[in-house]
């Protein structure tokens, strides 16, 4: 008996497992049920997509049927969609029309999440309001000391992007003033910095392509964005193939897959072929394993190297300036990249080489001395990436400990730097074996 018992108890635990690794089911929650009656009052047909909380993706749709190539994930009738068309069709809409000089659609939008936000009960997008994220992890989100532990590429983007948000919100303040008429609360207090980050971020993770024709009233920038209740619920995977655009026979959104999904897995869609830094950048996760991901050299780096008593170091740097061989210089799942390895075999060609720097630049091969000092030298950028990557993953694991409030924030940043570290070691190991074969 006890032997069966304990077959039984194994055979549980193993189902719970799979369950647990499969997702939890949400659709009973209140607030999912909300969003389905609303969604169902504007014309979206039930689906075979659930509401589930994953391990590792955290919140997604999973679908209750098999899915085959080429069968439609999920259709959204115009009606769910939030674009400009419904901002001008609300109270904003006046305020909008008058004001100059025009406002951007990416502000008309902004200004419509928070006014309905700020309406609570009274908005009629509350149950889609109430499932959207209360936080964010982009990095216009994150704390000044999480930042500097970003890579050199990735930190500079984090605080143009910071800056951007900020001159956004500065310029923005005067049309908010004239909204005052709409509200009894000062708009200072309803449209502050941190209402309008919240917007922005918002849009900016979480809106679908749909290109709009250009209105007068509205800025020259393109207005290109729909947000997509229930749709936008979908989590990105780089190596699933979907197709998806406004059908304008149906009157939907429709994403198509071109992958299959087992019954009661996870359906991914794929936000483009991004690396983790632009994942993070403008979504704010990042993929493990991702193939599209690699590490960046910075130009610092890349000197280091190099003698500074070179006499032509300086008309080799201006060469590869002037031929854009200073940025995007990479290490990838496949090693380092030509781009890194052409920059490398330039500046390592010697004084009665330095003629042939164009034949460089096209890929020639010109001496075996050149050849040689190009992979030592990059295997030596490799090993310092290496070290300085293990460096700031130790100083993360500090800060996890003594930094409560900043956990989220940290384990991030120290999920893009392990798959740095993963990228930096294959890179380390196919230079190793191209060495022991030259």
């Amino acid at each position: 008996m006890k032997k069966s018992r304990g077959r039984t108890g194994r055979k549980r635990r193993r189902k719970h497992l799979q369950s647990f690794m499969a997702g939890v089911n949400c659709s009973h929650k209140l607030e999912y049920v909300k969003l389905k009656k609303w969604l169902k009052d504007r014309g979206f047909e039930d689906s075979n997509l659930r509401p589930a909380q994953f391990w590792g993706t955290g919140r997604g749709l999973m679908t209750t049927k098999a899915l085959q190539v080429r069968d439609l994930i999920i259709s959204l009738p115009e009606k769910c969609l939030l674009t400009t068309s419904t901002v001008l069709s609300s109270c904003l809409g006046e305020y909008i029309m008058k004001w100059r000089p025009p406002v951007s659609p990416l502000i008309a939008l902004c200004t419509f999440l928070i006014a309905e936000k700020h309406a609570g009960e009274k908005s009629l997008w509350k149950p889609y309001l109430d499932v959207l994220p209360k936080t964010y992890t982009c990095p216009v989100c994150l704390e000044h000391d999480v930042v500097s532990l970003l890579p050199e590429p990735l930190r500079k983007k984090a605080q143009e992007q910071r800056m951007m948000v900020r001159e956004l919100y500065m310029s923005s303040k005067a049309f908010f003033s004239s909204l005052q008429p709409l509200f009894a609360e000062n708009t200072g207090t309803i449209f502050n910095y941190s209402a309008l980050e919240w917007a922005w971020c918002t849009i900016n993770t979480r809106t679908i392509y749909m290109k709009h024709s250009q209105r007068e009233c509205f800025s020259l920038e393109p207005d290109v964005y729909a947000l997509a209740p229930y749709l936008d619920l979908l989590n990105h995977r780089p190596t699933v193939q979907v197709k998806a655009a406004f059908n304008e026979q149906t009157r939907s959104y429709e994403i198509w897959t071109n992958s299959q999904c087992k019954k009661y897995e996870e359906v991914f869609i794929c936000y483009g072929p991004h690396d983790n830094q632009r994942l993070l950048l403008e979504y704010g996760f990042i993929a493990v394993d991702n193939p599209h991901s690699s590490v960046y050299v910075s130009s610092d780096t890349l000197l280091r190297y190099f003698p500074p008593l070179d006499k032509q170091r300086n008309a080799k740097l201006s060469i590869l300036k002037d031929h854009d061989f200073l940025e995007n210089l990479t290490f990838g799942w496949d090693g380092p990249s030509w781009r890194l390895l052409t920059a490398l075999k330039l500046l390592s060609l010697g004084a009665d080489e330095f003629t042939c720097w164009r034949r460089t630049l096209l890929g020639d091969v010109i001496s075996a001395r050149n050849e040689q000092q190009t992979l030592n030298i990059t295997a030596k950028i490799c090993h310092f990436l290496i070290e300085e990557t293990q460096r700031i993953l130790l100083q993360i694991s500090r800060l996890k400990r003594s930094k409560e409030n900043l956990k989220k924030q940290l384990v991030l940043v120290e999920a893009l730097r392990l798959e740095d570290l993963k990228i930096l070691q294959k890179s380390a190991e196919i230079l190793c074996n191209l060495n022991m074969a030259t």
